[in-house]
């Protein structure tokens, strides 16, 4: 049990892993665009406050530079030469009212009249409105190099805290997921105890039943006991399929492989007639074109998806049916015309407790164990199914 226990606890599900999956990466997708929009919230305001330092600083640059225009401007017609003032702490130009260029020394020429302060390809401008038009001039522009030491600070803050921040997160949506998904894996845990505990009681008089069957003489029966005979038949290898099932699905874990070759069409050979009673009850005949083909596995997982595969060949055939087995070299193919199954549930076929016809029977637990013995071994198993008209498995290796 404890065994089982752990089993159960350390292996999800497929469909708990992927609605597990599905929640983790919703939540870490909004996790991951919050992230993004704090750290562009982030590195605009420390723009912004790197500007706001600098507007200082270009402002008695700027002071400076219209100090030196005006005394440009009252001494222009003494002068004999025309010389623009330079500063080697910034570089600077006039523009007049209509913002056309009347001197400049700047890097860039595009200069963004309705901005203040702004940056553009490495540089910072500061467009400061002139009072007095000295020279003709309206505006006075002054650019500085930019420092880059603001954006790589910010760029690293924005990294680690963002990291930080997501792998706290991550941890904590994978603990709130883990939480959500407890209730159903307690109950699988609980149904995966009831079906050991089921298993065990019906070894006993399942193993009676069949064992008294075997044994009755038909000969003395009349027609009506015959018939009451096959449908007890029947009842009895439908409760052992499943049986078998159930043992494989809690035990097999504790049992080890015991791979030989084995005659495959022998053994289909065999099922067949094993559920020929079974699809006799509803008029299914069974169409058999098996060549010579060995395969090394286990023979107890090998029967366990044969009688799978053929007893659900049966259980969703319809009356009248046919169900049709081709073997040869590395393909196994099995074919009935029954109910098919809808192409949106095709997906999920092979996952456990998964059932799509409530009117039969069973725990939906015997096409989970034909997937994984399947895998197991390295056998591709392919599924093609119409609704209404049928489905068709094949095997390959």
């Amino acid at each position: 049990m404890l065994a089982l226990k752990n089993r159960a606890t350390n292996s999800l599900l497929k469909s708990e892993k992927k609605s597990l999956l599905r929640f983790l990466s919703l939540y870490l997708f909004l996790v991951v665009a919050v992230l993004i929009l704090l750290g562009l919230f982030y590195y605009e305001n420390q723009k912004k406050f790197m500007l706001s330092n600098q507007r200082g600083v270009l402002s008695a640059y700027a002071y400076e530079q219209t100090r030196r225009l005006k005394i440009l401007h009252h001494y222009f017609d003494d002068m004999h030469t025309f010389t623009y003032p330079r500063d080697s702490r910034f570089k600077s130009a006039i523009y007049d009212l209509e913002e056309v260029k009347i001197f400049s020394i700047l890097t860039h020429e595009d200069v963004r009249f309705n901005e203040e302060i702004y940056q553009s390809k490495g540089k910072i401008y500061y467009v400061y409105i002139l009072d007095i038009h000295y020279l003709g001039a309206k505006y006075l522009i002054i650019e500085v190099d930019e420092d880059r030491s603001w954006y790589r600070e910010t760029l690293n803050k924005i990294i680690l805290y963002g990291w930080s921040a997501f792998v706290i997160l991550a941890l904590f949506g994978l603990m709130l997921a883990r939480l959500f998904v407890k209730p159903m894996r307690d109950s699988i845990m609980l149904l995966d105890r009831f079906i050991k505990d089921t298993t065990h009681e019906l070894n006993t008089p399942l193993s009676a039943i069949l064992a008294n069957i075997e044994m009755m003489d038909t000969a003395e029966l009349g027609e009506k006991n015959k018939k009451r005979l096959d449908r007890m038949t029947i009842a009895a290898k439908t409760v052992s399929t499943l049986y078998e099932d159930l043992t494989y699905l809690t035990l097999e874990h504790e049992r080890g492989n015991h791979n030989e070759s084995l005659d495959l069409r022998k053994i289909i050979q065999e099922r067949v007639e094993y559920f020929d009673t079974s699809a006799k009850s509803k008029q299914i005949t069974f169409d058999l074109n098996l060549d010579d083909e060995h395969y090394v596995m286990d023979s107890r997982k090998f029967i366990r998806v044969i009688d799978n595969l053929i007893s659900n060949a049966i259980k969703y055939n319809r009356r009248g049916g046919t169900v049709a087995i081709s073997l040869e070299k590395g393909k196994m193919t099995i074919e009935d015309s029954g109910i098919g199954i809808k192409e949106d549930k095709i997906p999920f076929i092979f996952d456990r407790y998964m059932r799509f016809n409530s009117s039969e029977g069973g725990f939906g637990v015997g096409l989970s164990i034909v997937k994984k013995i399947l895998d197991e071994y390295k056998i591709k198993i392919t599924v093609d199914s119409q609704e209404g008209k049928g489905t068709r498995l094949v095997l390959k290796w």
